[in-house]
């Protein structure tokens, strides 16, 4: 069978070839950026970052050790050119990235001419976004990887890792929470909920984890909600049918920290489906503060 063309005019890599080549990965913010380009120079990849800036921390990219070239959100052209100036075939998106106005992108020429794929892409959830963006680069290209597949063992294992284990009644919220997150996937909204004694405390929506958690916090100590100071479960998964390639959930030590501080008595994560960038200082912080983490294979 004839090899396949992209609309670039470009030949997919063979995955043997692409898997000799330097891994590309687009860094948003966070440390997950910089764990998976740990994991997977361990694995004896060589790795080239391309940091978006105003998202990604100069602070935790320079002087890891990898070369890394900063590009804007709007300069796709500077994107691919930096990728593939460096020999990258395969790539990896991690990180967060918030929607941008249209207005705040500096725009380069290839930018430009995409404006109406970027409208018609933006219409809809973060799901319907993230899928044209896969299938952009990989029309330009690249295989597309998700950050499980060239560092597994960055992903939140079954059972418990840390001392603190939780109670048959917060492993029922835990369940309560997986069905209401995979009830919901049509919508196209978190991943994320809180459930204190089988009551929906919160589930995620565009304000993110960290402050959907800050709102708990708030309805406690405002008497509004009324529970155990160490009480509720954060149940995150990833959304059934999304493309884990690009999007899936993180926790880590804000995660525990945030918990903590909102009277919450620990968490549950889909096994296999959450990225822990810094498991084991998340784990000791759960410990030092009394949460549970665990995953859950069900």
């Amino acid at each position: 069978m004839p090899a396949t063309r992209t609309e670039s005019g470009s030949t997919p890599p063979a995955a043997s070839e692409a898997s000799l080549a330097p891994l590309g990965i687009l860094c948003g913010g966070g440390t997950f950026p910089i764990a998976v380009a740990r994991a997977a120079s361990h694995s004896g990849r060589k790795v080239v970052l391309v940091a978006i800036r105003g998202f990604a921390d100069p602070a935790v990219l320079e002087g890891a050790g990898f070369p890394v070239e900063w590009v804007h959100l709007g300069t796709i052209g500077a994107m691919l050119a930096a990728l593939r100036r460096h020999g990258c075939r395969e790539m990896v998106i991690v990180g967060y990235v918030f929607r941008p106005r249209i207005s705040s992108l500096r725009l380069d020429w290839k930018a430009i001419g995409m404006l109406r794929w970027f409208l018609r892409a933006r219409r809809g959830g973060d799901g319907h976004l993230l899928s044209h963006i896969a299938s952009f680069f990989e029309k330009e290209g690249f295989v597309l990887r998700g950050a499980h597949e060239v560092a597994p063992e960055i992903l939140v294992a079954e059972g418990t890792p840390g001392r603190v284990t939780m109670t048959e009644a917060e492993r029922e919220d835990a369940r309560i929470g997986f069905r209401l997150l995979r009830a919901i996937d049509d919508f196209d909204v978190g991943q994320a909920a809180v459930v204190a004694e089988r009551h929906v405390q919160a589930i995620e929506a565009a304000e993110g984890t960290d402050a959907m958690i800050a709102r708990c916090g708030e309805m406690r100590a405002s008497g509004r909600v009324r529970l155990p100071r160490r009480s509720g479960v954060l149940v995150k998964i990833p959304k059934p049918g999304q493309d884990r390639r690009i999007d899936l959930p993180s926790i880590g030590v804000r995660t525990v920290e945030r918990a903590a501080e909102a009277g919450l008595a620990g968490i549950a994560v889909e096994a296999g489906g959450v990225i822990a960038a810094e498991a084991e200082a998340m784990v000791r912080v759960a410990d030092e503060k009394g949460l549970f983490i665990v995953g859950l294979a069900e």
